[in-house]
């Protein structure tokens, strides 16, 4: 039996470009032009997913795949910091930002620690593991990182070493109770 999960990263929005932490925001222009661009790319799959997030839907919906919400794939809750920058909250709290990047339990802005995220990324893969089946997901950059991560079972402050781009694809596959990462973060 194995699962093969192709994971997309949702197409640029406002926050993405002023590296915000986000809202529920819809896509730019440039995330709805690229998206489009990308149609008749993909290969075929047993089961499409998509974050709730309004900016996921879209990608999905603009690369013509009828994806299921899975609630489990829900972005990071920034709490306090929702739409401001990283570099404003450096400027005004530098401590919890440094606290914040360096503690995965941390939570300084009041919403989800990364550690929290990384959980239910984990747990969701557990069960994408029992499916013998391809998968398409189109996520959040933090929801892919947290995968990685669990895949590669590496420490969760590796979390941090990766960078994932709007519209990149990440391929896993899971055979015999682990992962394996076929390709990371190439753009399709």
């Amino acid at each position: 039996m194995t699962a093969r999960l192709i994971l997309i990263c949702h197409g640029s929005t406002d926050a993405v470009r002023r590296a915000a932490f986000p809202r529920d925001e819809p896509l730019d222009d440039r995330g709805k032009t690229r998206t489009a661009e990308l149609v008749g790319h993909l290969p075929s799959a047993d089961c499409c997913w998509t974050s709730p997030e309004l900016r996921t839907r879209q990608t999905a919906e603009a690369l013509g795949l009828s994806a299921r919400v899975q609630p489990i794939l829900h972005e990071c809750d920034y709490g306090r910091w929702a739409g401001r920058t990283l570099n404003e909250i450096v400027a005004h709290a530098p401590h919890a930002a440094n606290s914040w990047l360096g503690d995965p339990m941390a939570a300084p802005h009041g919403g989800e620690p990364i550690l929290g995220l990384m959980r239910r990324a984990a747990n969701w893969l557990v069960d994408e593991q029992a499916r013998d089946q391809r998968s398409i997901t189109v996520t959040h950059s933090t929801i892919i990182r947290a995968a990685v991560v669990h895949a590669m079972d590496t420490p969760p402050q590796s979390f941090w070493r990766m960078d994932i781009r709007p519209l990149s694809v990440t391929h896993l596959s899971s055979r015999g109770g682990r992962w394996n990462i076929i390709s990371l973060g190439c753009t399709l």
